[in-house]
């Protein structure tokens, strides 16, 4: 019997073709979009994900000391990556179990030196390549090659080295995880430094496997130039170890130290204690220090960093005190506003504008030549030379002098210094600038300034960087001295070196005095401004800037001491720092010490004479004693009092003693 077909199902036939019709259509319509709309887009990410695109480090360029000594360098090291897909899986395809990804992870957790916890979340991420591990040696590089893991790559990578650790730390600087200067000369020379990186460009398959058809390019890096500086390691050692053993007995809040080449702007030495290791820069070095900084909020390790990283030779300013004075007589000579035969009376104060401006001393200097004036370090007498030059021109010579400009020094952060403008100075602004008072200026500015005292009157740029070469050694580039102005005239600046000697000769600055050296200086003392209250605090910056020898300068020096508990005068404390330093680089230089007949005698006897002390302030007589080399000691009754006049000494001034004696003072 035949079977006909219903209209019903006619109907649901018609209707299944129509719906398959119109599902060809869409399909096709779908296959055409892909493949003529879309296919330039599909073609190139189909190549995006099978080409793999590896940067290949250039390698970073070295810095040097001046004679060629390795102060950064970049060493081999190696990173760990891995493939999760690859890694995962084992031989047939089969995903691994979460008891074999967790025994994976404890391997490499273990070769690395990590959390097994950490290394589990890495290599179980959802992305094509993971990178695991970095600055691995070639003894843990190896650890992992042997654990033959499928999907694990290693590449060799470099890292900074600093060899000498906490060594001129702040001027180095620190580089990024990137190897990218972050601070000091590896933030200002990154670009020389940093090189070019290469690519490795290949096409593979989602396992890692290198496609037969596939392309392969490979672009070599480009290594970084090297950075010759000018720092000495061996003078930057001198003064390193010298600042240290002031920070010992001082027990400051920091001292810096800077030392250069009057003659050529070189900076030999640049310290600033407390310093970092800049191979872990992102923590305190000191263990007790780093107690502390991890219970620090991540803004408050932030701000502590930021500190220790910083340069404030650079960077910050700070009132100079007395050791300003040098620029107002130069500057006062140089204008003719005065002579080096013109006298000065104290009588402890002045009055300038209606106001008393003291003096440091309670004693009165009473009538002083120029010379005396700076060795007395005399409030009043350098009031007096300012009001004589007016604000106009002690601004002409500030300006020549650079105090009112940066100095460019290569080095990143320069800030200038914090003045008064021309039009706010009155007479008693004026009066107490001549003085080193409500005036800041950089360490860096002032030494430059000091500078052309000791090169004849020319103001050079400071710098901290020599030459840049190339991995053969060849100079790529050389920074020479720079003359940035005339500031004073010949006569003037030997003028000026011989009253900076009289200080370390005959003055409070007896504490930087070496024998068979002329060494030149002034002492600086500064009440330190009170951050909360906007006036003048209980601390100090205490000062000594100076030169020797002083027929020929060849070394400049600029020691601050913030804040020093005890005796706080510049001729206690930084004064000694200076010495230091200077006895070091002087023989180091192979400066030969040129004595005296008295010196001779005195050290074939190994004897010296007692200075006259008596009616002199405590902290004047203390520079005195100690440029004979001998000790001082005071009565119980002044343990806390640096502010006296001596009344009374034994022995008596004359005497003879040996060396390292001690000299009792007294006061009435």
């Amino acid at each position: 019997m035949k079977k006909t077909v219903s209209v019903k199902q006619k109907k649901r036939i018609a209707l299944g073709f129509v719906l398959l019709s119109l599902l060809l259509i869409v399909l096709t319509f779908r296959v055409g979009w892909h493949q003529i709309v879309r296919a330039e887009e599909l073609t190139e990410r189909a190549q995006q994900q099978q080409t793999q695109d590896v940067p290949i480090a250039a390698k970073r360029g070295t810095i040097y000391d001046r004679s060629g000594k390795e102060l950064a360098s970049s060493i081999t090291c190696y990173s760990v990556w891995v493939r999760p897909a690859q890694l995962l899986k084992d031989k047939e395809g089969n995903s691994l179990s979460d008891e074999k990804v967790t025994e994976i992870a404890e391997k490499l957790a273990e070769v690395t030196g990590q959390e097994t916890e950490k290394v589990r979340s890495l290599i179980t991420r959802e992305q094509a390549l993971v990178k695991v591990a970095k600055y691995l040696d070639k003894e843990a590089s190896d650890q992992v090659r042997a654990l033959k893991l499928s999907g694990v790559e290693i590449s060799e990578d470099t890292r900074r080295y600093y060899s000498l650790g906490n060594f001129a730390s702040q001027v180095l600087g620190s580089v990024t995880d990137d190897n990218t200067g972050r601070t000091g000369i590896e933030l200002e020379y990154d670009q020389y430094l940093s090189g070019i990186s290469g690519r490795w460009v290949r096409n593979i398959d989602v396992a890692g496997n290198e496609l037969v058809d596939g392309s392969e390019e490979y672009h070599e890096a480009q290594d970084g130039l090297n950075v010759v500086m000018t720092i000495d390691e061996a003078i930057q050692y001198y003064a390193e170890k010298a600042v240290a053993e002031g920070m010992e007995k001082t027990k400051a809040d920091r001292i810096m130290c800077l030392v250069m080449n009057p003659n050529t702007g070189e900076i030999l030495a640049s310290v600033v204690s407390p310093g970092f290791d800049p191979n872990n820069a992102t923590q305190p070095d000191d263990e007790e220090k780093l107690e502390e900084f991890e219970k620090l909020t991540t803004e408050e390790q932030n701000k502590y960093l930021f500190k220790l990283w910083r340069n404030p030779i650079v960077s910050d300013t700070y009132e100079p005190g007395s050791t300003f004075k040098l620029i107002t007589v130069s500057s006062a000579l140089e204008d003719r506003a005065i002579t080096t035969s013109d006298t000065f009376s104290c009588n402890t104060y002045v009055n300038i504008a209606g106001i008393n401006l003291h003096c440091w001393s309670a004693r009165d200097h009473g009538t002083q030549t120029v010379k005396e004036a700076v060795g007395n370090s005399c409030n009043p007498a350098h009031a007096k030379i300012a009001t004589k030059m007016g604000k106009t021109a002690f601004y002409k010579y500030l300006n020549l002098y650079g105090i009112t400009d940066k100095t460019g020094v290569d080095y990143p952060g320069e800030t200038s210094s914090i003045m008064y403008a021309l039009k706010d100075v009155g007479p008693v602004e004026l009066a107490t600038m001549g003085y080193g008072q409500s005036i800041s200026v950089t360490p860096i500015q002032l030494l430059t300034a000091i500078n052309a005292i000791g090169n004849g009157g020319d103001l050079l740029q400071p710098r901290y960087v020599k030459a840049l070469t190339d991995s053969e050694g060849n100079v790529v580039k050389e920074f020479d001295t720079t003359v940035v102005r005339k500031v004073l005239s010949s006569k003037t600046a030997r003028e000026m070196r011989d009253m900076m000697e009289y200080v370390v000769a005959e003055g409070g600055g007896g504490n930087a005095k070496i024998s068979g050296y002329r060494v030149g200086g002034k002492t600086g003392t500064a009440n330190k401004v009170d951050v909360g209250t906007g006036k003048y605090g209980s601390y100090y910056y205490s000062s000594f800037v100076g030169m020797a020898p002083m027929e020929d300068p060849q070394v400049s020096i600029l020691v601050v001491v913030d804040s020093p508990k005890g005796a706080f005068y510049g001729s206690q404390v930084a004064a000694p720092v200076a010495k230091s330093v200077l006895q070091d680089t002087l023989r180091y230089l192979g400066v030969e010490p040129e004595y005296t007949e008295e010196e001779q005698a005195a050290i074939d006897g190994n004897y010296t004479v007692v200075p006259d002390v008596v009616g002199k302030e405590f902290s004047e007589a203390v520079g005195m004693i100690g440029g004979k080399e001998l000790k001082y000691s005071r009565p119980k009754n002044t343990k806390d009092d640096d502010n006296f006049i001596v009344a009374a000494q034994y022995p008596k001034a004359g005497t003879k003693v040996k060396r390292n004696s001690v000299v009792y003072v007294y006061k009435e």
